[in-house]
């Protein structure tokens, strides 16, 4: 099983950052997030690679080229090519009926195996890890007299969203342009034909999409509360 992890974005929300080190190397913990996604996948016996890489590539590659505990294929996908031409430029790489794929920015405690199994078992192209985020307020319960009789910081919010671990069946590539968005048409039109469906995962789940994710995600791991972190050092 390959595992394809898009990390060929800008992280333009990580601007003074990321001008000089690529989103996916930024650290956790003394590590790149990114060596963190590959642990999660490793943790679970999947150790072959496929890094589509764009924005400061070299870096990403330097950084993990001689790496001898896993397999890995720097496959150069262009700076500005958005996911789904990411992956579609891949297609050769991909030499079984099922791959994994994921962003370079998403951590969890999933098991992955279950999400294979589940995959396999539907007979579909696509598999979507589904997650209820919290959100980013304090939500409020007001009585007809305008007086809050509840508080609540932050809570889980009841909608899934994307949580961004996929499995694909080969034929995803027929969905797949060099100009796609993973994220609309080829997902859409694999909803629309009943092809998508969704595993849901209501374990620990965190995006780092800004600084003060990268901040949080720190202090987790500093104080040994890093639930993705399913590997013994």
């Amino acid at each position: 099983m390959k595992v394809v992890i898009l990390c060929g974005g800008k992280g333009t929300r990580f601007h003074e950052q990321t001008q000089y080190v690529p989103k996916p190397l930024i650290e956790i913990g003394g590590r790149p997030i990114l060596w963190h996604v590959m642990k999660i996948y490793s943790s679970h016996g999947f150790n072959d690679f496929v890094l589509c890489l764009g924005y400061h590539s070299a870096k990403i590659e330097q950084h993990f080229t001689g790496c001898d505990q896993w397999h890995i294929a720097f496959a150069e996908t262009g700076e500005d090519t958005n996911t789904g031409g990411r992956i579609k430029r891949i297609e050769k790489y991909i030499d079984g009926e099922d791959f994994f794929a994921t962003y370079a920015d998403g951590l969890a405690n999933l098991d992955l195996n279950d999400l294979l199994r589940f995959h396999r078992s539907h007979e579909r192209i696509a598999s979507v890890t589904v997650v209820n985020p919290r959100t980013h307020f304090g939500i409020l319960k007001l009585n007809d007299d305008d007086l809050v009789t509840e508080f609540e910081e932050k809570p889980l919010l009841n909608q899934w969203i994307n949580g961004g671990f996929f499995v694909f069946n080969r034929k995803v590539f027929r969905y797949l342009t060099d100009d796609s968005i993973l994220e609309r048409e080829p997902l859409e039109q694999l909803a629309t034909e009943r092809q998508l469906v969704a595993y849901k995962h209501t374990g620990f789940w965190r995006c780092m999409d800004t600084f003060k994710d990268n901040l949080e995600l720190n202090q987790l791991w500093e104080a040994g509360q890093a639930d993705w972190k399913i590997w013994s050092d």
